[in-house]
């Protein structure tokens, strides 16, 4: 089925029971997951970029309705591994999948369907019990005419592959189109229970990670194409700074950028300093909105040599 209609207002009461439960985006990289996630709840809880690989911890946004409560799992894409790093993110993928109420499968309306999709969904048809929704992103790229054919050939995909999608349902999350619709649908294939996060929470992730994480994103702009991989973040310190008064509060900032060999420093920091700052001044503006509070950010770029491939390197730095 392909949901295009308008559904009744989800802001008001109905008689229905009220719902809870978990969904997870998948996909193959860069398929337009995390800003999915972002626009369903409405803020930024989930790092973004043109970058492959982008989504290192899985992060749950929680979208809250008065007849249901909504919690998204937003996982790294599932990927063949060329590091530790890469199967790890894959078990996270795949138990992942295995925990929520429904799977919603992203597929870009802006690119053919290929071996990356097609592993997905064979790994998909593998998961029985659970409702699958393919959800056809970034609609805003592309005419009505390759939009209907990219439809067609997610529905074909699933009769391949020997079943039948719960939705198929086409949104542009940047162009704000039919991200309402898709929680309308997602909704009814939760089970029905209570809510399972307090009114006014959007995410259980903790606040140092998800700065650690804005900091990432803003390092992953403009770096040579094999470079983002080999960046962590890590968030040594958040301490509110001493002896301002109440009306003018600093929180200072200190974290680790971890690079895997030192050619790749110059890099990050760039000439006279200028690449880090950039990052500073990014990252900054990202995480005072996130906190609500003025930041004195203070950045460090180190080597962590092969940290992707070094079991204790990655428990170290949060993997």
């Amino acid at each position: 089925m392909v949901a295009m209609s308008v559904h009744s207002d989800p802001t008001e009461p109905s008689d229905s029971p009220h719902r809870s439960g978990f969904a997870c985006f998948v996909g193959r990289p860069n398929a337009g997951k995390s800003t999915l996630t972002n626009a369903l709840v409405g803020q930024k809880i989930a790092i973004t970029s043109n970058r492959p690989q982008t989504t290192r911890h899985t992060v749950r946004g929680i979208v809250h309705r008065p007849d249901a409560q909504l919690v998204l799992v937003d996982t790294p894409g599932l990927h063949k591994p060329r590091t530790l790093l890469g199967e790890r993110l894959n078990d996270v993928v795949r138990t992942t999948w295995a925990e929520v109420d429904v799977i919603g499968f992203c597929l870009p309306a802006d690119q053919k369907l290929g071996p990356g999709d097609r592993f997905i969904a064979k790994e998909l048809a593998g998961i029985k019990r659970t409702p699958k929704v393919a959800v056809v992103t970034k609609t805003d790229l592309v005419d009505p005419k390759a939009l209907a054919e990219q439809l067609i050939a997610v529905d074909q995909l699933g009769k391949e592959l020997g079943f039948e999608w719960a939705e198929i349902i086409p949104v542009s999350a940047v162009g704000g189109q039919q991200v309402s619709l898709l929680a309308d649908l997602l909704v009814p294939l939760l089970p029905e229970g209570p809510t399972l996060y307090p009114e006014g929470d959007l995410t259980d992730e903790p606040e140092q990670v998800m700065v650690a994480e804005l900091i990432r994103e803003a390092a992953l702009e403009g770096v040579r194409d094999e470079l983002p991989h080999s960046i962590a973040v890590v968030v040594e310190e958040m301490l509110p700074r001493e002896d301002r008064p109440a009306d003018k509060p600093l929180l200072d900032i200190h974290a680790n950028l971890f690079i895997e060999r030192p050619s790749q420093k110059g890099i990050v920091i760039g000439p006279k300093g200028k690449r880090l700052k950039d990052v500073g001044v990014k990252s900054r503006k990202q995480i005072e909105a996130l906190l609500g509070t003025p930041v004195f950010l203070d950045l460090h770029v180190k080597v962590a040599k092969d940290w992707q491939r070094d079991p204790k390197q990655l428990r170290r730095l949060g993997f």
